[in-house]
């Protein structure tokens, strides 16, 4: 055998060393750590202070005390006396001989209107710009003119040739061009001057409600 009996004693009293020596250290208790000191509150005696009667205050001489104010006089309410029988409504109707004594209505005139200020008027405003419209005229075209009013464009052939029939019967002269956005644009005119196109665009608006832009156009 490599070690003896001798080697073999020794370690095992060895290891009961180590275990004595351990086990009771892992057994025991940790020992207490140190308490932190807790603050002290300390309550002081209040401080005893002398009390002393203060006078009251006193208007200065430089200021003039206001006179008293009168009391007013109280105003007697004036009661309204209630009628003893209350009052029928008076809704136009004839009240019966027994009641003609107490109930009284006053004389309704029949067959006079009362006049209207405001709808008298309104009605001569509106007969004077409807005869304003109807005397007014458009102004007169010119084929070598160079301004025209242009009141729409569109996508679809019928919608175009619908306004410019539209515009025709109101009396405005109406042409119609293709353009390269596959668009017809719709035109009043041609007029010779600005001021010409003008009126005729406020004139399209006025009768059929259609806002116009006025342009140059060329040939």
């Amino acid at each position: 055998m490599k070690y003896g009996k001798t080697e073999r004693i020794s370690g095992i009293v060895i290891l009961l060393a180590l275990l004595a020596i351990i086990v009771p250290w892992l057994m025991s208790d940790p020992a207490p750590r140190e308490e932190r000191p807790q603050p002290t509150f300390v309550i002081e005696q209040p401080v005893q202070v002398v009390r002393q009667d203060v006078p009251a205050p006193e208007m200065p001489s430089t200021i003039t005390p206001l006179p008293a104010s009168e009391p007013q006089e109280e105003q007697a309410v004036i009661s309204t006396p209630i009628e003893a029988e209350p009052r029928q409504p008076d809704t136009g109707e004839v009240a019966p001989p027994s009641e003609a004594a107490s109930v009284s209505q006053e004389p309704v005139e029949e067959g006079q209107p009362d006049n209207d200020p405001i709808a008298e008027l309104m009605a001569s405003n509106s007969r004077t710009s409807s005869n304003a419209s109807s005397t007014s005229s458009a102004p007169a075209v010119t084929q070598q003119g160079e301004w025209a009013i242009q009141v729409g464009s569109f996508g679809d052939v019928s919608n175009a040739q619908r306004l410019s029939e539209q515009l025709s019967e109101e009396g405005f002269t109406t042409y119609r061009r293709e353009r390269d956005n596959n668009l017809t644009t719709v035109y009043v005119g041609p007029y010779a001057t600005s001021d010409d196109g003008e009126a005729a665009m406020a004139l399209i608006k006025q009768r059929a409600n259609v806002q116009g832009l006025l342009v140059r156009v060329r040939d």
